[in-house]
């Protein structure tokens, strides 16, 4: 069975927290929250998740992508492990490495982390968090970080599964030998079939997922053109160079599912929605109804 994400429009901070509880009452499987410190205005993931660990019950909570290699893992594990206890186990650590971009580098510059070992930093990361949630004493002597006996408190109520974003065979590969889950926006489903051939290679069990970006209105036109407008806002592109790099998706609720079916058939088992609104709410409605036929 098909599980449905919903990414918090994070361009408004006021009301996310109660969005992500509406999420919720819609039947939403989980609700993400991504993670740009110094583009785009965006709140910082962990803290927003927190709030909404409080006020849900039921939705998983996932950040959508965080950009592992920005945060010293140490402290990150903590404070991961601490919303994880807030959520009741509700959590997924989505993490990604960031866009090959001048505003990705100017981010990490800001930060003080060398952009160029990024995903070395990401994978070594991805293993300082799973020694740690262990709650035993951890040493680690790696290539960017390294201690002596720490024993994390408080651990998570189990250690929360880990999905990687990325395409391209590396990427993949990367995901398949070292994630619980993969996410990547991949724009066509033959990508998608792929990629996820080479991350069932490297044997782990891993839940295919999707990301992408929708408009929906009865009129294809008018979808289509806040589509685009959305994503040349956010992003400061052109659409047609956006949309060769991401799935999207602008037509009528019916076309949505036209839309996912070649996808779901070649193995997406979790599609995590970013939708393209001028007004969060309605958009949320419309979006909530459209899963429920699907």
């Amino acid at each position: 069975m098909t599980e449905f994400g919903y990414l918090l429009p994070t361009f408004d901070v006021g009301d996310m927290v109660e969005l992500g509880v509406l999420a919720e009452q819609a039947g939403f499987d989980s609700v993400w929250v991504p993670d740009s410190p110094f583009m785009y205005g965006l709140p910082d993931p962990v803290t927003l998740l927190a709030g909404l660990a409080t006020a849900t019950r039921r939705v998983t909570l996932a950040t959508g992508v965080l950009l592992a290699a920005m945060h010293q893992p140490v402290l990150l594990a903590h404070r991961l492990a601490t919303l994880d206890q807030l959520s009741g186990g509700r959590l997924i650590v989505g993490l990604g490495y960031g866009f090959d971009s001048p505003d990705t580098e100017r981010q990490f510059a800001a930060a003080g982390v060398p952009f160029a070992g990024r995903i070395g930093r990401l994978t070594e990361t991805v293993a300082v968090l799973r020694a740690l949630w262990s709650g035993k004493p951890v040493s680690h002597a790696g290539t960017h970080f390294a201690f002596d006996e720490m024993t994390l408190a408080p651990a998570p109520t189990a250690p929360p599964p880990i999905w990687l974003a990325g395409a391209g065979a590396s990427a993949e590969r990367r995901a398949g030998r070292l994630a619980d889950g993969w996410l990547p926006y991949l724009p066509t489903p033959e990508l998608y079939a792929d990629g996820l051939r080479r991350v069932r290679e490297e044997g782990r069990e891993v839940t295919p997922a999707l990301y992408v970006t929708v408009a929906l209105d009865p009129s294809v036109d008018t979808a289509q053109e806040r589509l685009r407008t959305t994503v040349e806002r956010w992003y400061g592109r052109p659409f047609d160079v956006i949309s060769t790099r991401q799935a999207t998706f602008g037509g009528t609720p019916a076309g949505l599912r036209e839309f996912l079916a070649p996808y779901l058939a070649a193995g997406v088992r979790h599609v995590v929605l970013r939708v393209a609104a001028e007004e969060p709410r309605r958009g949320l409605d419309t979006i909530s109804q459209s899963i429920s036929a699907l």
